[in-house]
């Protein structure tokens, strides 16, 4: 490579940091403003990523037509503008997470069913948690307040903007809870394990997985890949898993229940633990569908030929 060649990469980087650091510093602004204005500046983002910038709209569109065949096409669209309002919502709640005061928080956000989470996570050296995105997922770290353990919060670090990756992971450690990344989450887990530490180990279990994984299932009348992780990490501990359910009070405003989804890991099938996984988030999500990721390219990847599909 020439000389010339590298010195415009290295100035190419530079910009390219500086531009995020800058990206991050609005987002530190944005967190400071006041729920009445960071509503205001939501309407008036959902105007323009539906009507102008259009954000995924083959996506989302794709996505609804298949998870809800029933529906007809003015039917689509209207869920598809409702979707478009909540994630401008939560987009920006997200943001806000960075600056919520605790008092903010005790005002807007409930939590029911913690009580039976921690006493089978001390009773059994600890728990799983699986949440997936819907409604205002990034505020359920607030968790953490009413447990008795450590909050374990799983996540896929952005390697590529580092910037961006520090205010997630400090805006989600807010409350107390320790942010790992999806590589070390075994690793760690078993290490508070071992020491007989109980902690409760929360994933977003939804995300979309290899094409290699060995976990394909149907999930909202579409073949979908799996982490196994989750399922490995109960079934080696035995400890319970636990379903995160989150519900919308109102604008800013969410109710976050815990029930029992699988007590014995070890005794129980992994295909039965992921079956159930996937029927309890097909009921929260039917219940009100405006409320889930659509624009995340979920079913992207096709399963391979000889991989079998759990059913």
């Amino acid at each position: 490579m020439s000389k010339s060649k590298k010195e415009n990469q290295k100035l190419s980087g530079l910009f390219g940091y500086g531009g995020k650091w800058a990206v991050v510093v609005m987002l530190k602004v944005i967190a400071l403003l006041p729920f009445g204005c960071l509503y205001f500046l939501s309407d008036v983002l959902y105007l323009v990523i539906k009507d102008l910038v259009k954000y995924r709209n083959e996506v989302i569109t794709d996505n609804l037509i298949h998870a809800f065949p029933e529906k007809s096409a003015g039917e689509i669209l209207q869920l598809r503008n409702k979707f478009y309002r909540y994630f401008c919502d939560v987009s920006l709640e997200s943001i806000k997470l960075y600056r919520l005061s605790e008092k903010e928080l005790k005002k807007r956000v409930k939590f029911s069913g913690a009580e039976e989470l921690n006493d089978l996570a001390e009773k059994r050296n600890g728990a799983l948690l699986l949440a997936f995105h819907y409604n205002n997922w990034e505020w359920s770290g607030a968790l953490q307040q009413e447990l008795n353990c450590k909050l374990l919060m799983v996540y896929n670090k952005m390697r590529d903007n580092e910037p961006m990756d520090n205010f997630l992971k400090k805006a989600r450690e807010r409350w107390g809870g320790e942010a790992v990344q999806m590589g070390r989450a075994a690793k760690v887990s078993f290490r508070y394990f071992e020491q007989q530490q109980p902690v409760l180990v929360g994933l977003i279990a939804d995300q979309r997985a290899l094409a290699s994984s060995p976990m394909w299932a149907v999930f909202m009348n579409r073949e979908a890949a799996f982490f196994s992780g989750p399922v490995k990490i109960a079934r080696k501990t035995n400890q319970p898993i636990f379903f995160q359910q989150a519900k919308r009070l109102g604008r800013g405003m969410y109710e976050y229940s815990y029930s029992l989804l699988v007590d014995k890991p070890a005794q129980t099938d992994d295909r039965e633990i992921l079956l159930r996984y996937i029927e309890k988030m097909e009921e929260v999500i039917k219940s009100n569908p405006e409320y889930y990721l659509w624009s995340h390219k979920r079913w992207k990847h096709k399963r391979p030929e000889g991989t079998a599909l759990i059913q």
